[in-house]
């Protein structure tokens, strides 16, 4: 096999290798080049700025629709549980999504799946943005949720496999990115929302929410369009498939290694790496990996659960329950999410290589916790200064989020598996996960009109049941070496 005839892609644009040659035999070679390469790796973080477009597109379309469905609920004359429908669609369709893409991640490579999935997001923006009915607008959010899932397993892969394990931009840092990355985007809506808001007659002001879902698709095909020039296949994954030439390849493109098969190299499959299967579901549950997908999952279901319900419902509660206008609903939840959630989430991502990231979801969880019980003790506000008590209670939950598990329940999902069961270990993560989004977004109208404030009350439970699982299992991820657990037995 030459690198001319390689399975793995090689992006077209990439770094020029530099150094003393390196000769690789084994898949332990790439993985260990990846954790403790100090070359230049412009392409590779061009790899995980891609990575994350999918990520941006999941957050644009929660924010967008959450401003909307007010209109979308007058337009069409829903009910609450209409509404619950429209609102969860997207994150019913990531259930099924996930569970897919993560079995052909580990099935076809990191690469092939990553190119298919953008043309959900166009088609499915397309359609919101032209949807006669709710019921065409939900099928639509349906198959924005497919792309969805099938894209988180493989971006959170591509950012594992293309950074180093320890320091400063590790893998655990490189991952939670995904938080500020979404924060980013749910500001980017709330801007766009500002924007056609100030712009639109009032006439029209009705198409508000099919422009902002609509506009979707351009960030989707500038992606589309930037994605082959400069994604290559994961080098740890096409070693894995004894594509050593391949790995070889993208390492001298991606980090600009002078690395190179050593003619002695061994060009089988990694032992024990194992084969993609659908039964490699229920290695998750098995062994080691039982206590790790047990915190993974429950933290993640609990994030999701509570984070959907105060971020979606966001405009709902500030404009309703704390009875501010349009307009400064749009800028206090824009400066919510600017100055709480992405900077929380940014400190995440600077601060996890140093503290890990058990220790900041348990900070996070208990910010959350807190707020929470705060917003129920408060109720709707009598005066400017309980108002200005829920607002901050608002601001440290998103912070708290940022911070801790809106960052690392993706961390715990991602580095408990090695390269063999990432795809499915992610995909299995967010199937839960998206079943908790779907409860929660679907609930939420529901709970917040019998319940009114006191909805806070059942909403502080999930960040409990974080703070329990993390008491319970104690594992931290970050800087610890999982893929080598493909090559515990492989001779050194």
């Amino acid at each position: 096999m030459t690198d001319l005839i390689s399975s793995a892609h090689i992006a077209t644009a990439g770094n020029i290798a530099t150094g003393e040659a390196v000769a690789i035999r084994r898949a332990a070679d790439v993985s260990h080049l990846v954790n403790t390469s100090t070359q230049a790796r412009s392409n590779a973080r061009i790899v995980i700025g891609i990575a994350l477009g999918g990520v941006f597109l999941d957050a644009y379309d929660l924010g967008a629709l959450a401003f909307g469905m007010k209109d979308v609920t007058r337009e069409f004359g829903l009910s609450p549980a209409g509404a619950g429908m429209v609102a969860s669609a997207i994150a019913f369709g990531a259930i099924v999504g996930a569970l897919i893409g993560g079995y052909l991640t580990d099935k076809i490579g990191r690469y092939r799946v990553f190119m298919a999935d953008m043309f959900f997001f166009v088609v499915a923006a397309l359609a919101c943005a032209l949807a006669p009915n709710e019921y065409v607008l939900t099928a639509a959010r349906f198959v924005m949720g497919l792309g969805v899932g099938i894209d988180l397993p493989v971006a959170m892969a591509f950012l594992a496999e293309f950074s180093k394990l320890k320091g400063r931009g590790n893998k655990a840092a490189s991952i939670a990115m995904w938080c500020p990355t979404w924060y980013a985007a749910i500001s980017v809506s709330y801007l766009l929302v500002l924007f056609f808001y100030s712009v639109l007659p009032e006439a029209q002001a009705g198409w508000l929410w099919r422009i902002i879902l609509g506009f979707g698709a351009v960030p989707a095909l500038l992606i589309i369009a930037i994605r082959s020039r400069y994604m290559s296949e994961s080098p740890v994954w096409a070693a894995n498939q004894g594509d050593l030439h391949g790995a070889a390849a993208i390492l001298r493109h991606s980090y600009g290694i002078n690395a190179h098969v050593a003619k002695d190299a061994d060009l089988t499959p990694a032992t024990p790496a194992r084969r993609a299967s659908w039964r490699n579901y229920g290695e998750l549950l098995k062994g080691v990996y039982l206590r790790r997908t047990l915190l993974a999952t429950v933290t993640a279901i609990a994030s999701a659960f509570a984070y959907n319900a105060v971020a979606f419902g966001l405009p709902v509660i500030i404009s309703s329950f704390l009875a501010q206008s349009m307009l400064t609903t749009i800028l206090v939840s824009l400066a919510l999410n600017l100055l709480f959630a992405f900077v929380g989430g940014m400190l995440a991502v600077r601060l996890v290589p140093r503290f890990g990231a058990w220790k900041m979801t348990v900070l996070g969880y208990l910010c959350q916790f807190i707020a929470l019980i705060g917003l129920a003790l408060i109720g709707r506000p009598d005066d400017g200064g309980q108002a200005a008590v829920s607002i901050a209670m608002l601001a440290l939950f998103l912070f708290g989020q940022g911070f801790g598990p809106g960052s690392h329940t993706m961390t715990f999902a991602s580095l408990s598996y090695p390269t063999s069961l990432r795809g499915v270990g992610v995909g299995f993560n967010q199937t839960l996960m998206r079943g908790s989004s779907t409860a929660s977004l679907f609930l939420f109208p529901l709970l917040s009109a019998t319940l009114g404030t006191n909805v806070f009350w059942v909403i502080g439970l999930a960040p409990l049941a974080g703070l329990i699982a993390l008491m319970a299992v104690r594992w931290e991820p970050s800087g610890y070496d999982v893929d080598a657990e493909d090559f515990a037995t492989q001779k050194q």
